[in-house]
């Protein structure tokens, strides 16, 4: 029963890894970077919500499996950003990425 167990822990262990690395070269392969963990996101039909609860400003943008593209936007700590959600069609919200607005050099 143990070594059932154990199997099975070290199972779920390799799958979640897995799926965190297949995320993590899908962004890669896709040209953009995740923000740090602090970074959140939140979607729904009508509104996508970034918020920002680390100490540090990021520049971010929202990825839609479209491809649509919304301007970048800097989140000061604390700040609350919205964006697009993913519409009645049911377009899926990637993730948020790092950018850089018009600003940055």
């Amino acid at each position: 029963m143990r070594s059932t167990i154990t199997g099975l822990t070290a199972g779920l262990l390799a799958v979640s890894s897995g799926v965190a690395a297949q995320a993590a070269s899908r962004e890669a392969a896709e040209g953009w970077d995740s923000p740090p963990a602090c970074v959140h996101i939140n979607s729904d039909w009508r509104y996508t919500f970034v918020t920002n609860d680390c100490s540090s400003a990021y520049d971010v943008t929202v990825v839609y499996r479209d491809g649509t593209n919304v301007p970048c936007r800097l989140a000061s700590p604390g700040d609350i950003i919205s964006f697009p959600g993913y519409g009645t069609q049911g377009d899926k919200v990637l993730g948020v990425a790092l950018c850089a607005t018009d600003g940055d050099t």
